[in-house]
């Protein structure tokens, strides 16, 4: 297995660890757990493109990854009311149409490539879990008042980048539907 992929799967071994700092109120160690896991997505990507060491388990684990990392973050922020119910149910119901559609196309033979919408929707979720997260941690009125107005722009953008890449995905790819 090539370091790409071991890194992925870094992601996901870490989610656990990363979900019991939180669900422990150890909001620091969270964020670390969580920037440091963000970091492998980025670096399995530049060393699978640099080395020619792109596979179909880094294509289908690595979107995955990212997945199984940032939606227990919300889950477990929704819990706690961090983040409104109503967001991730936006957030996840984009993510299981997308899907959907991916398979269905699979199915027919065709892949659907991810846009460039998609990748910030993942780059603008992947800041605003950690805003966040450093928020529950400062205790600092008004330094955590700076990062809870952060986080929330963050989380909004992400939000509506998350809307946007999927109309663009279903635009875009509204010959899935006619297979």
């Amino acid at each position: 297995m090539n370091l790409p992929n071991k890194l992925t799967i870094a992601r996901v071994a870490a989610v656990p660890f990363f979900i019991a700092a939180y669900m422990c109120e150890y909001y620091a160690a969270a964020f670390i757990l969580f920037a440091a896991a963000s970091l492998t997505d980025m670096l399995d990507g530049k060393i699978a493109r640099k080395y020619n060491l792109v596979t179909n388990f880094g294509k289908i684990m690595d979107p995955l990854a990212d997945k199984i990392l940032v939606y227990s973050a919300f889950c477990l922020m929704v819990e706690d009311g961090t983040v409104p119910g109503w967001m991730l149910i936006v957030i996840l119901a984009r993510e299981f149409a997308i899907a959907g559609m991916r398979t269905v196309a699979a199915s027919e033979g065709l892949v659907i490539a991810a846009a460039m919408s998609g990748k910030i929707k993942t780059v603008l979720q992947m800041i605003a879990v950690p805003l966040l997260l450093l928020t529950a941690a400062i205790t600092d009125g008004q330094i955590r008042g700076y990062f809870d107005t952060a986080a929330q722009i963050f989380l909004w953008a992400s939000l509506i980048m998350t809307v946007y890449s999927g109309v663009e995905y279903i635009a875009k790819n509204r010959n899935v539907f006619s297979q």
